[in-house]
């Protein structure tokens, strides 16, 4: 199922929202059976997915320090990173579970890959990571996160703020640390954008804030793909996002973003393998 089709379908009513809002925090060991429905729509329920896999690292605070913005990473060693088609972020009990889907492509390299973001968290909950090889078959790491409220918290900035500068991009390249593989050069791109889950309040009019996110980021090398990503309202406001790419490839690293009202936002850079 489409990240936006979570979004609409469980945000389409009010009531629907504060129910979800009123759920108990939840402890590590329930919702098997939310699990089983996510995985359902998602991944198809007879696909089998190894569980605790080796093939992924998932990082992920055991307690967070700020409920909406949970920075999470995933690394897949360098012996799986090129069989790797796709990524999937789940936070088990938000509102919209999916928090974010990456398709790879060929410039996203075959040396050690490494994918970091923040992510809201709205109650005690399993943060799973999903990653598909080219053989079909799925391998799944999850960590327990103790946060609460990251998707009805206010947001960072007043309203003018945020929509006045909507939309800016910065695109930067990183050193990599001496240990990894120079397979792969790492790189960062953020994205001026407030987010809005459609369950926070405005604190002047009291009303809630309608729905309003980055629902896509497509980065090049090039040509060639780097991802392409599907997100959803669990992104944080302001997404961030710090990658690896191949850096052989001729080309400039190159974004485009598009928010839930069409809104499209482009940026490229000059960076390593240029």
């Amino acid at each position: 199922m489409a990240i936006k089709g979570w979004a609409s379908g469980i945000l389409a009513s009010f009531a629907g929202a504060i129910l979800v809002m009123q759920v108990p925090l939840a402890r590590a060991d329930d919702g098997a059976e939310m699990w089983q429905s996510i995985r359902g729509d998602v991944f198809d329920e007879n696909r089998p997915i190894a569980a605790e896999s080796d093939k992924l690292i998932l990082e992920a605070p055991y307690r967070a320090e700020d409920a909406a913005i949970v920075p999470i990473a995933i690394t897949i060693p360098a012996d799986v990173a090129p069989r790797v088609r796709k990524l999937t972020l789940v936070v088990e009990k938000n509102p919209a579970p999916v928090v974010a889907a990456f398709t790879f492509g060929k410039a996203a390299g075959i040396g050690e890959r490494r994918i970091s973001t923040r992510v809201r968290v709205d109650m005690y909950s399993n943060v799973r990571a999903v990653i598909e090889l080219d053989d079909g078959s799925l391998h799944m790491q999850t960590k327990y996160v103790k946060a609460a409220g990251g998707c009805s918290a206010p947001a960072l900035k007043d309203m003018d703020a945020a929509l006045a500068n909507i939309g800016k991009l910065k695109l930067r390249s990183l050193v990599r640390a001496p240990q990894r593989s120079s397979a792969t050069a790492e790189a960062q791109v953020m994205v001026r954008h407030p987010n809005y889950s459609g369950m926070q309040m405005n604190q002047l009019t009291g009303l809630y804030i309608p729905a309003k996110y980055v629902e896509r980021i497509e980065v090049r090398k090039g040509d060639e793909l780097v991802f392409d990503m599907e997100g959803g309202i669990s992104l944080s406001e302001d997404p961030n996002i710090r990658f690896t790419y191949a850096p052989g490839i001729d080309g400039p690293l190159s974004v485009i973003a598009r928010d839930t009202d069409g809104n499209t936002f482009k940026t490229q850079a000059a960076v390593k393998g240029s």
